[in-house]
């Protein structure tokens, strides 16, 4: 059981008024949940969902993103994306040349 040592007794009714005021707009959970009555709903957001794909990379290319994922404290794979995402938002365009 936990005490709360409350300074005076103005400390102790202001938080049984919040208490009793939250109960009265339902911010408590209910001891059960009727999941039957549940309507499905789609998700809003199924453009911005990501997709997972196999994809082969130089291991110089793990190693690089590795390295920036040590010193920014993101994820190498997050890093990627955000590096492909600029790529995609500012329109780049490999340009390969073929010698012989």
């Amino acid at each position: 059981m936990w005490f709360i040592a409350f300074e005076n007794q103005t400390q102790l009714f202001e938080l049984f008024r919040l208490v009793k005021l939250q109960k009265k707009k339902g911010c408590f959970m209910k001891k059960e949940y009727d999941f039957n009555k549940m309507k499905e709903v789609k998700n809003p957001y199924p453009a911005k969902k990501k997709k997972a794909v196999g994809i082969n990379l130089s291991p110089v290319v793990i190693d690089y993103f590795k390295k920036l994922s040590d010193e920014s404290g993101v994820s190498y794979q997050k890093l990627i994306d955000l590096y492909l995402l600029d790529c995609v938002k500012s329109k780049k365009k490999l340009s390969m040349k073929w010698t012989a």
